[in-house]
């Protein structure tokens, strides 16, 4: 029975880590071959014992506007959801927890770059900071790029 219980971790104390306002700059590429836009950001997020909600938007100089939003579950350190944000629609996340960082797999609901998956990690960064960093591969050269990163601090 012991190792059930572990089996099934208790999230609750690091989802609570995440949870408040949140706000600060990062880099986002609409495509992996776009030229970089640079980008201010609000996130609220809320969470429960075994879930995790983002929701927020991004600006940059005058061309970019997107709300952002990732909706996670959790069962031990196991995390699904969906993701919003992308111009393809929404789209779904599956990965685990590593320490103070969420790796999760992203699956468009239509081809971005060339295929359908992506990564985006959610790191939390000492008690009041926290990262988000979606990567992909460049079709052209098969090695991955840095679509988005967004450094917050808590406010």
């Amino acid at each position: 029975m012991a190792g059930l219980a572990h089996a099934n971790a208790d999230e609750t104390g690091f989802l609570r880590s995440l949870e408040g306002s949140w706000a600060g700059k990062g880099a986002v590429k609409i495509r992996v071959t776009s030229p970089t836009i640079h980008v201010s950001c609000k996130f609220k997020s809320t969470t429960s014992a075994n879930s995790l909600l983002l929701d927020g938007d991004c600006r940059g100089l005058l061309v970019f506007t997107r709300h952002f939003s990732a909706s996670l579950k959790a069962d031990g350190a196991t995390y699904s959801g969906s993701y919003t944000g992308s111009a393809t629609g929404p789209a779904g996340l599956k990965g685990v927890r590593e320490g103070s960082m969420i790796n999760l797999g992203i699956t468009w609901a239509k081809p971005v770059n060339g295929d359908r998956k992506a990564i985006m990690t959610v790191q939390k960064n000492g008690t009041d900071g926290m990262t988000l960093t979606t990567t992909d591969v460049d079709p052209r050269t098969g090695k991955s790029v840095v679509t988005s990163r967004i450094d917050l601090t808590r406010m």
